[in-house]
């Protein structure tokens, strides 16, 4: 292996995609998507997608497009802070777009 595909190997992040759902009432959801970084075990947020009954298929897959299209652009961490736990990186997601 030459110097530059070790270093790539080396900078190369992995990430696991989580789905939290929150049910916000009977008629709508909100699934925040999540990333936790295997090398450091941080939690991070990506988006806050939601969901209305009755469900727009259309919507739907835009919401799918945008969480790959995000992911490509920028690693979760860069994109937002990381948390220890799956509650404060949501907490944090939250706060954030309160205000």
């Amino acid at each position: 292996m030459g110097v530059e595909a070790q270093a790539r190997r080396a900078k190369m992040s992995l990430y696991e995609a989580i789905d939290v759902w929150k049910r916000v009432s009977t008629r709508e959801l909100v699934r925040y998507r999540c990333f936790r970084n295997l090398a450091t075990n941080r939690y991070s947020v990506q988006s806050a997608d939601f969901y209305r009954l009755p469900l727009d298929p259309t919507q739907a897959g835009n919401i799918e497009k945008q969480f790959y299209e995000l992911l490509a652009e920028q690693t979760p961490d860069e994109r937002a802070d990381s948390f220890q736990s799956l509650e404060e990186a949501i907490a944090a997601h939250e706060r954030e777009f309160a205000s």
